[in-house]
């Protein structure tokens, strides 16, 4: 492979030949050059690397670059107002690092295209200036033994790039990110670096590649809830997909459309922190499912890495303790705002941020409640109710004196209370990523209904699965929709990136 040599003060710099900037009006063609620059990249990194480990002499450090698309207009264009992403607020210089342009083929064809009509621009593909950490360049889930760092005399830091923590934030998300004078605004939401942080964080808590994440995203705080999918997701298998091609396992455990068992991937031999399971459609139009178990924490941490992938609408199904008096076990609770209590985004969305219910992923609950149950218009009253969720950071805030949090839930008008709910919403907010909330009331500890064992098991097994059913219905009606209709303006900024 051809190399240019550069000189430092400790070490040759090894790296490829120099990459020419190439414009395009052809969105597909620009996805096609920026494969094969990153490809080209990161196959020299693991040249390099696999020389040395079979014995080869370190010839310095070793460096690549993560490609890079640039767009640029010097006018004010008059763009439909409809739209909520795919244009240039400003005249300007935008640009954004590239990382897995294959996993993210989709995603940046359309992202490009929608640049390309807006504005009437070429696109750029040039090679960046940040470098390509040789723990990513070998990507999410692959394997190096660890014989391997015995080869080495000094620290694999001294020979390739490491990832860059102090630079891989949430700077652009979070409004907050300044771009020094002179040097390009942000194009995207999130760097290459920052991407392939999350990516690599996904398989580790999930046990799935991310390749196998699906745009419509349900998470749940019960296993009650993947066992439901599972049997549900199977059946589709069984019955040749109907219109599904793949449901993917903890282990990439892979079932295709047309057959009852797996026959790609290997069992885990225990389940991730947050296992993920996914029924699968082209263009990663199917249906991921994540149990998050309980809490803010794990709500927050898989949502910030999931989030890099740019899904279309995420939902949180789950149980929760009614609130009023007039709610049944078993009910049905649409959020219509969000109490926040678990403090996990304080520091990166003030606690003052109103977070707006979403009137699509509303009307497409609301639907699909009044589908599955029977129930519509008035009667919906009878088994749903919609209004304010508290999510709360103490599981056992009951212990505690009441009158505080009493007083607060009642002068937020809430009507249920959970631990992850307003997470997930607060962090699709601040992602700009469609969110909602369909919960199940499972207790009212306020009025003394708390489930004994064998109420709790007949609970389980009456609810579950109308409640899933619900959710899975909402997310197919979400997925017939444009995308340029699904994401909302609501979630866009003063100062916005093009990209979605």
């Amino acid at each position: 492979m051809a190399k240019r040599i550069l000189s430092s003060s400790v070490f040759d710099i090894h790296s490829p030949e120099p990459f020419e900037a190439v414009s395009f009006t052809d969105a597909e063609a620009a996805v096609e050059t920026l494969e094969a620059l990153y490809n080209r990249n990161t196959a020299f990194l693991k040249e390099a690397f696999e020389n040395i480990v079979k014995g080869g002499e370190p010839l310095g450090r070793y460096r690549a670059f993560y490609p890079e698309v640039r767009i640029a207009t010097v006018r004010y264009d008059k763009i439909d107002a409809r739209l909520p992403y795919g244009f240039l607020s400003e005249p300007g210089l935008y640009s954004t690092t590239i990382t897995r342009p294959r996993l993210f083929r989709h995603y940046l064809r359309q992202q490009l295209s929608q640049l390309i009509k807006n504005h009437g621009l070429p696109i750029t593909v040039a090679e960046s200036s940040t470098p390509i950490p040789l723990h990513f360049a070998f990507g999410e889930g692959a394997h190096v033994e660890a014989s391997a760092g015995a080869t080495f005399d000094a620290p694999l830091r001294d020979h390739f790039d490491a990832p860059d923590l102090t630079t891989t934030d949430d700077e652009i998300a979070n409004g907050e990110y300044e771009p020094p004078a002179g040097t390009a605004r942000p194009l995207s939401p999130f760097t290459a670096q920052r991407i392939d942080y999350s990516l690599a964080r996904l398989s580790h808590y999930t046990a799935t590649k991310a390749e196998h994440f699906q745009n419509f995203v349900l998470f749940s705080n019960y296993q009650f809830y993947i066992d439901e999918f599972c049997n549900w997701a199977r059946e589709q298998m069984r019955a040749g997909g109907n219109g599904y091609t793949e449901f993917v396992e903890p282990g990439n455990l892979i079932t295709k459309a047309g057959d009852s068992e797996p026959t790609e991937g290997l069992p885990t031999t225990r389940l991730p922190q947050m296992p993920a399971y996914h029924i699968k459609k082209k263009g990663h139009a199917g249906i991921t499912v994540v149990n998050i178990g309980v809490g803010p924490s794990n709500a927050k941490t898989i949502t910030d890495h999931i989030a890099v992938l740019r899904p279309h609408a995420w939902l949180m199904l789950g149980h929760c303790a009614g609130l009023r008096n007039s709610q049944t076990l078993g009910d049905y609770v649409l959020a219509h705002a969000y109490m926040r209590e678990d403090h996990v985004l304080d520091d990166d969305l003030p606690i003052w941020v109103p977070i707006p219910a979403l009137a699509e992923v509303q009307q497409a609950l609301q639907d699909s409640v009044a589908e599955v149950t029977g129930y519509d218009g008035y009667d919906l009253k009878r088994i749903m109710r919609t209004g304010t969720v508290a999510t709360i950071d103490n599981r056992n805030w009951e212990l505690r004196d009441q009158r505080g949090p009493v007083k607060r839930l009642s002068q937020a008008r809430a009507i249920a209370l959970d631990m992850e709910s307003a997470t997930i919403a607060a962090n699709g907010f601040r992602f700009r990523v469609p969110y909602g909330t369909l919960l199940c009331v499972s207790d009212k500890p306020l009025h003394g209904e708390l489930k004994l064992p064998g109420m709790a098991t007949a609970f389980y097994k009456n609810q579950v699965n109308q409640h899933l059913r619900i959710g899975l219905r909402a997310l197919e009606l979400l997925s017939a929709m444009p995308p340029e209709k699904l994401h909302s303006r609501k979630l866009r900024s003063f100062f916005e990136t093009a990209f979605q």
